[in-house]
């Protein structure tokens, strides 16, 4: 497939945070929609799960190809950095769940699943800003003196 190194080494972290694979498996069984990262992303964990074998490869094609179309950054054959994969993957997939409870509250489906932010706009938290929110900090050490910025 190219250079997928990024992409293999955080679906495999993402599929071993158990939380998160449970939810995605949770997803195949919803009713199908379009295909999205989402979808391929559900099918992908599905087909690892329900493996037979306890060793072997399941290769991400449908995955990578839905990718490569979604993200013009990953339409080529050079390496990615990991980090900013993990971060598209994961905005992507909390926007189209978003979307998709914003569609069931127009159609009349869900009840009572927002909540007022601070700006007194509505935000909807899914399941991967449960799972995954937080507070980023970064600190800079000076080598030589030991010092923290």
């Amino acid at each position: 497939f190219g250079n997928t190194c990024y992409c293999n080494s955080v679906l495999q972290a993402l599929y071993f945070c158990r939380p998160f694979r449970e939810k995605v498996l949770a997803y195949k069984v919803q009713p199908r929609k379009k295909e999205s990262l989402l979808t391929c992303l559900s099918d992908l964990f599905n087909s690892i799960a329900t493996q037979k074998k306890k060793v072997g490869v399941i290769p991400p094609k449908k995955f990578i190809s839905r990718l490569r179309k979604e993200n013009e950054l990953f339409d080529n054959y050079m390496q990615q950095d990991a980090h900013e994969f993990l971060n598209y993957l994961l905005n992507t997939i909390a926007d189209l769940l978003q979307e998709e409870k914003k569609q069931e509250k127009q159609n009349g489906k869900l009840q009572n699943g927002s909540t007022e932010s601070e700006e007194g706009d509505k935000t909807d938290l899914t399941w991967v800003h449960e799972i995954f929110q937080g507070t980023l900090t970064n600190e800079t050490r000076c080598l030589n003196c030991e010092a923290v910025r």
